[in-house]
């Protein structure tokens, strides 16, 4: 093997290795630990030296070797951990090395290898323990039939590492004289999160990630990693997350926030990143700072620049949920107490005027994106002496922002570097003096993300400025938005775009999503704007979603509901864009439609204070809608105030919508509100009122045919009976609603059926049959994905396994519903269980 010096950027394996535990040791045993080192280091250099490998580099305990040949990596390793077994270590213990293979093409400069290779094989070493050799799939696949014959690979599946990348497959050697049995690699698959793989490394940013971490480990708890568009606050602030997501037992969580344009949805969307819905009659941010309160989570709160109104949430949750540590990025600072700021700059430049020689120009942090970054555009692209001042130029140009050197580093596909930076000299210098008060990094930013829009032809930018609409977008939704007279084909753009690096394609169960970067976003949108067809598109955007909406709609209660109820929450930031600008637009209906159409959808996923906010918007704006779209809106909203305990309101809003579809002859809509109504005076203690209003509401219901109408009335009917003591009516009812719910396959409704009739059996003294109604409702209910329900079920079923004389399981039941009731915060709910704990002791002592 060659010294890296003087090596050839070809497939090097490399062997990575470093002692379990090593830390506490030196700590308690010194002088010991000396000892042992040298010894440790003696035989892994012999093992390595030994099959030809070279050690280029040692960190503490830590050894890096490469290998020309990546069975010779692999016996040394073997030899290595055989002799590590074998030996005597005295009062330190035995010395564990976990050691890790991975086969690439490096860079090769000053003695030392950089690049992807040389970091994935870090990153896969500190998923192992120690005792464990484990291989990449490039390795794996480069041995084959290489294999000596006592050595088997054993396939631990594929891991995502901390690298962010996509997952790789990871294989563990098994050999005579070696370990066997460990416990699951510490990937992040271990670990609590949501942190989306990244197509690329993090490049140049070593500095700034060790003074991120420094930060949060030493005790902050608010960091906001700060700076212009396009420095790479994002990709910065993921990768801490991913190297600290072990330290916090509730993981890292990522909240992205650019789509959104109204600081109070900042709490929905974290709300919704955390799987915390609305309780009872408390507000949406009380229940999350109650969820938080008992929480050591890591949360990632991304582009917040434009949500500064929401600022004093964060410091609330710095002052009363004293173990969540909030890591932060946004162009500006955000002035909350106990806030520490970290500025990202821009990536190192070199000096134009005094360029290193070559293999130190590659090692400057701006250069060496460029060169990773054309390199996963054009394979064959390198770093030499005839292009290093082009590409030298074309970064210092760019004043290293990242983002604008991955823009321009992707057009090395049809230019070469000495293009590029005449091309960019000239469209920068058009946009210096630009306006006042812009930020001039951001300017030459701009310049950038132009400079790309210039380069495509009429139908690309087209389609381009079109897609500033979508918050993330199908394809079937760009078609029919962006598609149309100058557009050319969507599917060949979509395409294009996404190989200049302009547009992100990434792939969900329901298909590919595109989406595009915010700053890109941004610019989509002023080249939008001054198209003089901003309107159109909006309109077409807004008619498009109210269409996914008003599809959804009745099949939000079907045997689809799931699958819908899914489809609306990945939808839901263009849903909110179109909300936000259906207000602008000149027919108002659209807005009072989009809205109502919503409300199912906010009140089974936990977004009901939403909901409010956007069906109270469009009733102020759509004072032009039809009557029809007015009334729905109204007794939606008027449902949504009686679901938090607004009944005021809600008698207001429904009141008013009884009144409009009374004067239109709207029967379906005077059936739904006087249903509504019907619940509010219950609530009041109006029961005759009530029961008047209901059985109006079930007459027209059935009247009309509407199945659905029908159940929900005998549902409202049966509860009231119930609540009277009239328990053979009240099963008479919901009898007839199980059967009708079933017709229909809506499984919640089938669910809230057995369990009303569950709830009244159970007073009947029918104590069995109870049982049996709950047991077949909690899987259902577990389907949906209904936390609560599923927590209240186990919390009756407890209940009656105890009366019964099932005492073990009863307390099991109970536990599991009082634990989850806890972390939803719902107090009622809470309550009631306790009293079943309590019933619980005093039954079993």
């Amino acid at each position: 093997m060659r010294d890296p010096e003087t090596v050839s950027p070809e497939a090097v394996t490399f062997l990575f290795t470093d002692i379990e535990g090593s830390t506490k040791r030196w700590e308690a045993l010194p002088a010991a630990m000396t000892h042992a080192l040298a010894q440790h280091d003696d035989l892994l250099r012999w093992a390595i030296e030994a099959h030809h490998g070279v050690v280029f580099k040692t960190v503490g305990d830590a050894f890096r070797a490469a290998f020309a040949d990546p069975a010779a990596a692999l016996r040394a390793c073997l030899a290595g951990q055989r002799s590590l077994a074998a030996a005597t270590w005295g009062e330190v213990g035995p010395v564990r090395v976990r050691m890790a293979l991975h086969t690439g093409e490096p860079e090769a400069r000053a003695g030392d290898y950089f690049g992807p290779p040389v970091n994935r094989v870090a990153r896969l070493l500190s998923t192992g323990f120690g005792g464990q050799i484990l291989l990449s799939a490039a390795t794996a696949a480069h041995l084959n039939a290489r294999l000596p014959p006592e050595v088997t690979l054993v396939d631990l599946g594929r891991h995502r590492l901390k690298d962010l990348l996509q997952p790789e497959r990871i294989f563990q050697v098994a050999a005579p004289g070696l370990e066997t049995e460990f416990p699951p690699l510490q990937s992040l698959d271990r670990q609590p999160h949501n942190l989306p793989a990244q197509p690329t490394m993090l490049v140049g940013r070593e500095q700034e990630v060790a003074a991120t971490r420094a930060l949060l480990e030493e005790g902050a708890r608010l960091v906001t990693l700060t700076g212009p568009g396009g420095t790479g606050k994002t990709r910065l602030g993921l990768q801490v997350a991913a190297e600290l997501v072990e330290t916090y037992r509730d993981g890292a969580w990522f909240v992205p926030l650019a789509p959104l344009t109204d600081p109070a949805l900042v709490v929905s969307a974290m709300a919704g990143v955390l799987g915390v819905r609305e309780t009872g009659h408390e507000p949406l941010e009380t229940t999350l700072l109650e969820e938080l309160a008992a929480k050591d989570p890591l949360l990632l709160l991304d582009n917040f620049e434009h949500l500064t109104g929401a600022a004093p949430l964060l410091g609330r949750i710095v002052a009363q949920c004293p173990k969540v540590r909030l890591l932060v990025t946004s162009r500006a600072t955000l002035r909350v107490y106990g806030e520490r700021e970290l500025a990202v700059p821009p990536l190192a430049l070199p000096d134009p005027k005094r360029l290193p020689p070559l293999e130190e120009l590659g090692a400057v942090a701006a250069v060496e994106l460029f060169v990773e970054r054309a390199g996963v555009i054009r394979p064959d692209f390198a770093l030499t002496e005839a292009n290093a001042v082009a590409v030298a130029g074309i970064c210092v140009r760019l004043e290293g922002l990242p983002l604008a050197i991955e823009l321009a580093a992707a057009r090395v596909r049809i230019l070469p570097p000495a293009h590029l930076l005449e091309r960019l000299s000239r469209r920068l210098d058009l946009l210096t003096g630009g306006a006042a008060d812009r930020d001039s990094r951001q300017q030459t930013l701009r310049g950038a993300i132009a400079w790309s829009y210039d380069l495509l032809s009429s139908s690309e930018q087209t389609l381009f400025r079109r897609l500033g609409v979508f918050a993330g977008g199908t394809f079937e939704a760009i078609e029919a938005v962006c598609g149309g007279d100058g557009a050319g084909e969507v599917l060949d753009g979509l395409e294009s775009l996404v190989g200049k690096s302009l547009l992100r394609q990434e792939e969900h169960e329901q298909g590919p999503r595109f989406f595009l970067l915010e700053m890109i976003r941004e610019f989509a949108m002023e080249q939008l704007e001054a198209s003089g067809e901003a309107e159109t598109i909006r309109q077409a955007h807004a008619e498009v979603f109210l269409g996914l909406a008003e599809e959804a709609e009745p099949k939000l209660r079907g045997p689809e509901q799931v699958r819908w109820l899914e489809r609306l929450e990945a939808e839901h930031d263009n849903l909110r864009a179109a909300l936000g600008w259906s207000g602008e637009l000149e027919d108002a209906e659209t807005g009072l439609r989009l809205a109502a159409s919503l409300r199912y959808f906010w009140w089974v996923h936990g977004h009901v204070t939403e909901g409010r906010r956007w069906l109270d918007r469009a009733l102020d704006r759509g004072q032009d809608g039809s009557s029809a779209a007015r009334a729905k809106a109204l007794a939606e909203a008027g449902s949504l105030a009686h679901q938090q305990g607004d009944y005021e309101r809600a008698y207001t809003l429904l009141d008013q919508s009884l009144a409009l579809c009374r004067r239109s002859g709207n029967k379906l809509g005077v059936a739904h509100a006087l249903g509504y109504l019907g619940a509010v005076a219950e609530l009041r203690g109006e029961y005759g009122l009530a029961e008047l209003r209901y059985e109006e509401s079930l007459a027209i219901y059935r009247e009309l045919r509407d199945q659905r109408g029908i159940n929900l009335g005998l549902n409202w009917l049966g509860a009231l009976a119930f609540s009277q003591g009239n328990y053979d009516q009240a099963t008479m009812y919901f009898e007839e609603q199980l059967t009708i719910s079933r017709q229909l396959g809506d499984t919640q409704m089938v669910a809230f059926a057995l369990c009303n009739l569950a709830e009244t059996l159970q007073h009947q003294g029918a104590d069995e049959r109870a049982l049996r109604r709950y047991d077949e409702a909690l899987p259902l209910f577990e389907g949906l994905g209904d936390r609560r329900a599923v927590a209240e079920v186990r919390s009756c079923l407890g209940r009656l396994e105890l009366s019964q004389g099932n005492a073990c399981r009863a307390w099991e039941l109970l536990c599991e519903s009082l634990t989850a009731l806890q972390e939803l915060g719902d107090k009622a709910a809470i309550a009631a269980c306790l009293e079943r704990v309590m019933d619980f002791v005093e039954g079993v002592s």
